[in-house]
């Protein structure tokens, strides 16, 4: 049976706090466990006496607000001070902390350009409301918005393809500009369109063009007008093709230009010469680190279309020549001798005799008769002459070496095998057939343009790769690579949150405990109506009574019925209360 809602105790505190009002030792927060159905009640006991007071409670109906203005008047100058600094702090690093999260990622939007194009480029970014940071010859802005930049720069023509074009000419006009003025655009016009023209080509990283005009030489009989074009590769050299066409097309851009009268400078290694000029060879190839890597990734392309990208590795070594000589050799052979010409003379010769005597007429007559003219001698002589001239048997040999010329070269290439996967899905590697390997060989052999007498060597070999990230996955993030890429946030955010943290415990905490230490002890709450005749002379002044422990047990005896169903109640609230915590848990 529960006690009816109008009935009350007839001891002062018609409550649980007149409960503990009227025991020294009593219960500052009963609760009950149930355990097999078994509610087990326990209780820590608080002195009142010890502590000297009561324990402070919250009015009734009071806000945090109120709360806190209490707890500020409790407070010293100098505390709430303090307490105005933490305050800030604490604000201060929660905004620098939400600052550095919502702080975008900046990205790369265009690298290389020059200080006056990358200027261009900034400013246009920071017309669009977007932020932009630049560093050199980089733009950088937020990974969020480089996609859409981009094509609203291209859209305004940005950033702008090598030098100014024909768009020079269109400021120039009016009487202010004179001839030479319009002269000297013209031509400049006419070297930014045709560096543009040459960025175009494959590989082009950057080009200028310089025109020599003979109209600046009028005085001058037989001027040619001439140029220049100095091109930069993005990766290797520039080959002979690129600089023929390269001078067709300026050639043909001037009038009066001959092809001829066009130079083509690589700016890494130099002119590259048209077929036949005389010119050190050496000069217009590439020497050392570069040549192999030349004739590394020419290889690597041509290994490639076979055992696919990434299963060759190239290995080249290219020993040049460090000195310059001149060799002379003429052998002569005596022994093979050529008959190179034959002269023939024969000489006939037939003389007479007679006796002594002058020469007359008469002696040169014919004498009748026959064989009578007085007994004269006749005389005939051949001769036979012929002269053979021979040439000897002479070879003459002339070798020059230059500095830098190839003394030889030394490939090592490494092929993958051949991987498929057998009927029950394992892998399997089997090495490269001896017949492919040679032809491999002779395809690298034929790309380093390989030398038996120079003493070249070209190995192939087929050996199993050690096991990779398969194409096309992504390589995970070591810890060591995270913290190098976003050191700098990371840092920032802890710095951060420590200093919020200390203030919290070091300032704000110890402040806080202060305040509630001295805030003084809340009024007596208020006493329950006085009890009429001899009930109000067996209490003191201030309700309290005489003899509590006596006292209670008087009231228990002489109300069991009552007393019994009001601590029933408090117990089924305890043990309701419980459950619902449990339940809820």
């Amino acid at each position: 049976m529960r006690p009816s809602p109008s009935w009350r105790p007839p001891w002062p505190g018609s409550s649980e706090v007149g409960l503990r009002r009227a025991g020294q030792s009593v219960c500052r927060e009963p609760y009950a466990l149930r355990v097999k159905r078994v509610v087990k009640r326990k209780c820590r006991k608080h002195s009142l006496e010890a502590q000297g007071r009561e324990r402070p409670r919250r009015p009734v109906g009071e806000t945090a607000l109120g709360r806190f203005a209490s707890l500020w008047s409790a407070l010293q100058p100098r505390q709430r001070l303090i307490a105005t600094l933490a305050f800030g702090a604490i604000l201060a690093s929660a905004i620098g902390l939400v600052q550095a999260i919502r702080t975008p990622s900046m990205v790369t939007l265009y690298g290389g350009l020059d200080p006056a194009t990358a200027g261009e480029v900034a400013q246009a970014v920071e017309a669009m409301g977007v932020r932009v940071e630049a560093s050199g010859a980089a733009v950088m802005v937020p990974a969020a918005d480089r996609d859409r930049v981009r094509m609203a720069l291209a859209a305004a023509g940005l950033p702008r393809n090598g030098p100014a074009g024909y768009e020079l000419l269109d400021d120039l006009g009016g009487f202010g500009t004179s001839s030479a003025m319009f002269e000297a655009a013209y031509w400049r016009a006419k070297e930014g369109e045709l560096a543009r023209t040459i960025l175009a080509a494959r590989g082009v990283r950057s080009a200028r063009v310089h025109i020599a005009n003979p109209a600046s030489r009028p005085f001058e009989r037989g001027a040619k007008p001439s140029a220049s074009v100095t091109v930069s590769m993005g990766s290797g050299a520039l080959d002979q093709a690129q600089a023929e066409a390269i001078r067709f097309l300026v050639s043909s851009a001037v009038a009066g230009l001959n092809p001829t009268d066009v130079t083509v400078i690589d700016a890494a290694y130099g002119a590259v010469l048209r077929p036949g000029e005389a010119a050190d060879d050496a000069a217009q190839r590439p020497a050392g680190p570069n040549r192999e890597a030349m004739l590394r990734a020419e290889i690597e392309r041509l290994l490639a279309a076979r055992v696919g990208v990434g299963k060759a590795i190239v290995s080249v070594a290219v020993e040049t020549q460090s000195e310059s000589e001149t060799l002379i050799e003429r052998l002569i052979d005596p022994n093979s001798r050529i008959a190179i010409s034959t002269e023939t003379r024969d000489v006939e010769e037939r003389t007479s005799g007679g006796p002594g005597g002058g020469a007359t007429v008469a002696s040169n007559l014919p004498v009748d008769g026959g064989g009578a003219g007085g007994g004269g001698a006749v005389s005939d002589r051949t001769e036979a002459e012929e002269r053979i001239n021979y040439e000897i048997s002479e070879t003459r040999r002339e070798r020059v070496r230059r500095a830098g010329d190839v003394k030889r070269i030394t490939v090592a290439v490494l092929v993958d095998g051949v991987v498929a996967t057998d009927a029950g899905g394992e892998r399997v590697w089997t090495p490269r057939p001896a017949a492919e390997l040679d032809q491999l060989r002779d395809l690298v052999r034929a790309a380093v343009g390989y030398n038996a007498e120079r003493g070249d060597v070209v190995t192939v070999e087929t050996l199993e790769f050690a096991e990779r990230a398969s194409e096309g996955a992504v390589a995970e993030v070591g810890a060591f690579d995270f913290l190098s890429r976003n050191g700098m946030e990371i840092f920032q955010i802890a710095a951060l949150a420590a200093v919020a943290l200390g203030v919290a415990l070091f300032v704000v905490k110890p402040l806080l405990a202060a305040a509630e230490a001295q805030q003084p002890p809340p009024g007596p709450e208020r006493l329950p109506p006085p009890l009429p005749g001899d009930e109000f002379e067996e209490y003191g002044g201030a309700g309290e009574p005489l003899d509590h422990i006596a006292r209670l047990r008087a009231m228990f005896a002489d109300q069991k019925e009552d007393s019994a169903n009001v601590i029933r109640s408090w117990l089924e609230r305890d043990v309701q209360r419980d459950v619902e915590t449990e339940a809820e848990t």
